[in-house]
């Protein structure tokens, strides 16, 4: 038994080669070299090992639950199996809350949401079903489809809105490269091949001036990839100096960061930027924010009815931006500050 939890714990806890990756090199990673996202999945991970080798709980947990020691070891032993069992095993802080709720469902409320906060773990009320996956064929209004580079983490500047880069090896970007822009990309490649760094960054700012980018992914790969500044469809966000501004922005940045997104394009806004809905690991990303209250549904542009059901949802719950009594409309907000108010 121990061998196989030392290996699932292992294999939820290793440093990712993709999701945690962005493009300047920094990572994202946090304890136990796991992103930050994931630090209560790691410990909620190492202390199943820990109980599996010890039989012992881990401390401080007696000051969030209500039962006892021997309760909480008879939880330990359920988790344990249930860790065992689960193929694959939880990576997400969703994923692992899931589990210990579905395990420990005929125990008392009190411990299992204190187990849950223990490890800050999502509780039960603020987890979310997605119900929407990615369209098989575009719909209605769509005007092209974007396929994105991961997603940097610093290009996220608020809860609705993300910068994205299309590698220009994409067909539809290909063909439309400006001559000026290819010249310069095979002017920078040769310029650092020989060591003439200050050339090759003259070179790559001539390349960003005219909105591309080149990219640097893992290892010594250079992608040369287009720039787009998006503009989430249907739904307005706090913005980042609101009250949960900067949480609403931190959950976005949490279900993109390091990965590809996929982008049904309906139009522009009068600020250049390209209006679309958002895909993301099949998961429909403006769904998940209305649901998990980090955002308002944005009626005056915006009459899908799916959308209100979903900001209702999460109004009649009391999560995010809808724990507030009153929470100030993003577009009041923008409209007083133009005003001077």
């Amino acid at each position: 038994m121990g061998n196989i939890i030392r290996l699932l714990y292992k294999e939820c806890c290793k440093p990712s080669t993709s999701d945690d990756y962005d493009y300047n090199g920094t990572g994202s990673l946090g304890h136990h070299g796991v992103s930050a996202t994931t630090v209560g999945v790691s410990a909620l991970a190492q202390d199943i090992f820990n109980f599996d080798i010890t039989s012992q709980v881990p401390a401080g947990l007696s000051k969030h639950v209500v039962s006892s020691k021997k309760a909480q070891a008879n939880w330990y032993r359920k988790l344990l199996e249930a860790w065992r069992e689960a193929k694959p095993p939880p990576k997400t802080p969703e994923d692992a809350s899931r589990l210990v709720i579905r395990t420990l469902k005929r125990h008392q409320k009190a411990d299992v949401e204190g187990l849950l906060a223990f490890y800050g773990l999502p509780l039960p009320h603020t987890l979310v079903q997605v119900t929407v996956g990615v369209p098989t064929s575009l719909p209605e209004g769509v005007k092209f489809e974007l396929h994105t580079l991961p997603v940097d983490a610093k290009a996220i500047p608020d809860g609705d809105g993300l910068t994205v880069y299309v590698s220009t090896a994409d067909s539809r970007e290909s063909s439309c490269v400006p001559k000026e822009v290819q010249v310069a990309a095979v002017k920078r490649s040769k310029a650092r091949t020989q060591k003439n760094y200050q050339l090759a960054d003259e070179l790559h700012q001539k390349i960003i001036d005219a909105g591309y980018r080149v990219v640097h992914l893992q290892g010594d790969e250079e992608v040369l990839a287009r720039k787009y500044r998006i503009r989430f469809r249907g739904i307005d966000a706090p913005e980042s100096k609101m009250p949960y501004g900067q949480e609403a922005k931190a959950e976005l940045v949490k279900l993109v960061q390091g990965k590809c997104v996929t982008i049904f394009v309906y139009t522009q806004d009068r600020y250049g930027r390209t209006v679309g809905d958002v895909y993301c690991n099949g998961m429909f990303i403006q769904e998940l924010l209305l649901k998990k209250g980090c955002a308002w549904h944005y009626t005056a542009y915006d009459k899908r009815p799916e959308l209100a059901i979903w900001e209702k949802e999460a109004r009649a719950k009391r999560i995010g931006l809808w724990a507030a009594s009153n929470p100030e409309k993003p577009w009041d907000w923008r409209r007083d500050r133009r005003e001077g108010r």
